[in-house]
């Protein structure tokens, strides 16, 4: 009996257990870090032969599954924070309009491909990079003695912030800001949500610890919940224009991937934020390095 399979879409025949096992992994990920698991799906689905765009396309679709079980795990949790959810989704909405055009244009003159891997070596060693240096700070600082703290000149980021109109309060998550701010870093994740086919949550979760100031369980939650309903609009306009959505495929992946959300949320609560921001900012590492060589090194086969 051949456990290989053939994806109409992706014009690919794969391994079905491999399929499922990637579905596992990137449902332990979503439930683990908030992320939809896009950022690590995505480039494996594009190492095993599956199209960038196909790939990118269909994981978003997937990634509906994985957030659905790990935002249900956290609400009972009490770990989402609805306000902020829907302002950083209605951006992430409007941003991933604007994506899905860009795909759209990029896809006519041939260049689609290329902007989806260099997009991701980008963000991926940006805040990645970003993220483990941070983590690391954050670690050292607990097992040494308390300093005292000094006199922080406020940035011209927290400056702009203070003058925004509109000052809400975010309950849950303990904050006050104007909502102009999730709209607008969701508009922009949006964006990079349909070039890239994922979620943005790995992404969005730093962008919420540093620049929202949100506390990690909370940003967790709320992160898995944005990443639901962005997945959603993706899915529907990528299918819609570009035809890139391969159900199937997507199927086979969000079976192992509903039962992975748990798990990893069950393992979430045993880790502190350091250590969770740590092992996150290590595993979008080792991506990006991966990306980036097949990027620079002579492929075997120069026409495909």
């Amino acid at each position: 009996m051949s456990w290989h399979i053939y994806l109409p879409i992706a014009h690919h025949s794969v391994l079905l257990p491999a399929l499922i096992g990637l579905g596992f992994l990137v449902g332990i990920l979503s439930g683990l870090f908030g992320v939809g698991g896009g950022f690590l799906m995505t480039p494996l689905l594009i190492m095993i032969g599956i199209p960038p765009t196909v790939a990118a396309a269909s994981d978003s679709n997937q990634i509906v599954a994985a957030s659905t079980s790990g935002t249900l795990a956290h609400y009972r949790l009490g770990n989402v924070d609805f306000k902020m959810g829907w302002c950083l989704l209605i951006g992430g909405i409007i941003g991933s309009v604007v994506g899905v055009q860009i795909i759209k244009v990029l896809r006519q003159m041939g260049n689609a491909d290329f902007l989806i891997t260099i997009t991701y070596v980008v963000m991926l060693g940006g805040v990645g990079g970003y993220m483990f240096l941070e983590s690391l700070q954050g670690l050292r600082k607990t097992s040494t003695e308390p300093a005292k703290p000094a006199a922080k000149k406020k940035s011209a980021y927290v400056r702009l912030i203070r003058r925004l109109p509109y000052k809400t309060r975010f309950a849950k998550s303990g904050i006050v800001l104007s909502p102009i701010v999730p709209l607008v870093l969701g508009g922009g994740v949006g964006i990079l949500a349909a070039i890239m086919g994922v979620g943005g949550g790995f992404i969005m979760v730093p962008v919420m610890v540093y620049l929202l100031r949100m506390p990690m369980h909370v940003v967790v939650g709320t992160s898995l919940f944005q990443i639901l309903f962005t997945c959603i609009s993706v899915t529907i306009l990528q299918a819609y224009f570009n035809q890139t959505v391969d159900v199937f495929l997507a199927l086979l992946l969000l079976i192992g991937s509903t039962s992975g959300a748990q798990v990893g949320t069950k393992l979430g609560k045993k880790l502190n934020a350091d250590q969770l921001k740590i092992l996150l900012a290590s595993l979008v590492l080792i991506v990006m390095a991966k990306m980036l060589i097949s990027l620079v090194l002579k492929p075997d086969v120069l026409l495909s």
